[in-house]
């Protein structure tokens, strides 16, 4: 099994004088092979998105527009990071828990999933999490 980390991962950028080009494309810095592509966009101020953790799923979440605060916890560390660049994501891994917060009002956000949506892969209860994560540590 995977180390359970979050981690940023940069991602490709091409500079000219036209401006950048930031890609991430099969076998190119995404951790895991696509299969689900979202946006969030359009976050009042003071609302949070995400607050779950995902049992199989792997997600890289990009900040193409404005900033937000990304909140991983694998059960046993808790990370806090602004994501404000699209030149780089945050690689989530299964069984981490996700809160993203404080938006700009121009933000949008990227997701790239490994798997499809399903309502039965998320852990949405706290302490479900918690144990789900110091079982798969064990």
């Amino acid at each position: 099994m995977e180390a359970n980390q979050s981690r940023l991962v940069k991602l490709p950028t091409i500079v000219d004088g036209r401006g950048k080009l930031i890609f991430v494309q099969d076998g190119v810095k995404a951790p895991f092979d696509v299969n689900r592509v979202f946006c969030i966009s359009g976050v009042p101020a003071g609302a949070r998105r995400g607050g779950h953790a995902l049992k199989t799923c792997k997600e890289l979440i990009v900040a193409v527009c404005g900033g937000f605060d990304a909140i991983s916890d694998d059960g046993s560390a808790r990370t806090s990071r602004r994501l404000d660049s699209a030149e780089s994501g945050l690689y989530v891994p299964p069984l981490t828990w996700l809160e993203l917060e404080n938006f700009t009002p121009d933000a949008v956000c990227l997701v790239l999933a490994s798997e499809l949506y399903s309502e039965t892969g998320h852990i949405t209860i706290y302490s479900e999490f918690r144990a789900a994560a110091a079982a798969s540590r064990a």
